[in-house]
C-alpha cells in the first residue's frame, strides 16, 4: 500500500474522530493523556527557553512532560525546585 494513502486514511480518520468523538471511553481518556503530556513539553520547552538566562534548565522527557502537563503551572515550579535544590 502507498505511503499516501495510509496517511490520507489515517487523517480522515481523525477528522471523522474530531467531528463525531470517541465512540468509548478509554479512548477518550487516552487521547486526553496525549494532549496533556504535550501540552506539559510545550510549557517545559518555554520554561527552557526564558529561563536560559537565569540558568534555569529542566531536561524535557516522557516524566517531566508528564509532571507538567497533569499538574501543570504548580507542577513546573515544582520541577524547576527539584532541578534546582535537589539535583
Amino acid at each position: 500500500m502507498e505511503p499516501v494513502y495510509v496517511i490520507a486514511v489515517l487523517g480522515g480518520l481523525i477528522i471523522l474522530l474530531l467531528f463525531t468523538g470517541s465512540p468509548f471511553k478509554p479512548a477518550r481518556f487516552a487521547g486526553q493523556a496525549v494532549i496533556k503530556i504535550l501540552i506539559g513539553a510545550l510549557f517545559l520547552f518555554f520554561l527552557n527557553a526564558l529561563g536560559n538566562r537565569y540558568g534555569i534548565h529542566v531536561p524535557i522527557n516522557f516524566v517531566t512532560s508528564a509532571v507538567s502537563g497533569f499538574l501543570g503551572i504548580p507542577g513546573l515550579f515544582a520541577l524547576v525546585a527539584i532541578q534546582q535544590f535537589v539535583v
